[in-house]
């Protein structure tokens, strides 16, 4: 059974290492003892935490797409036709190419809050 550090199961979950403890302490996640005496998250445990804290936002969107970033919009480059569209969406940077008519329609610029919606059918999937 693959298990996870505090820091590291916050760093999956997009969250603080506090936060991941507050879970712990809460119930909401299961942590054991390693032979140090640190607490460990269990994948399994991790995995399941991660599937419910997303289900809600998963299931209210209305649209067939499940892949969602939120994010910050950090560079817009627009063309005369195109816009190349960079988002930060947490460690994730995001890069897509879209209409010049949506990008100013959605006034895209530095700034501002964007959700990146991905639909794919071919995805790789790599372990680290």
């Amino acid at each position: 059974m693959h298990t996870y550090r505090i820091g590291d199961a916050a760093a999956l979950l997009g969250v603080s290492a506090d936060t991941v403890r507050r879970l712990v302490d809460a119930g909401k996640l299961t942590a054991e003892r390693d032979d140090a005496g640190r607490r460990i998250i269990p994948g399994a445990g991790l995995a399941a935490y991660a599937r419910e804290m997303h289900r809600a936002e998963r299931e209210s969107t209305g649209s067939s797409a499940r892949n969602r970033f939120t994010g910050i919009v950090t560079d817009v480059h627009r063309g005369d036709v195109s816009a190349q569209v960079e988002i930060q969406a947490g460690p994730f940077r995001v890069v897509s190419m879209i209409s010049r008519e949506s990008a100013e329609e959605l006034g895209l610029e530095p700034g501002v809050p964007a959700v990146a919606v991905i639909k794919s059918t071919n995805v790789v999937v790599e372990r680290p």
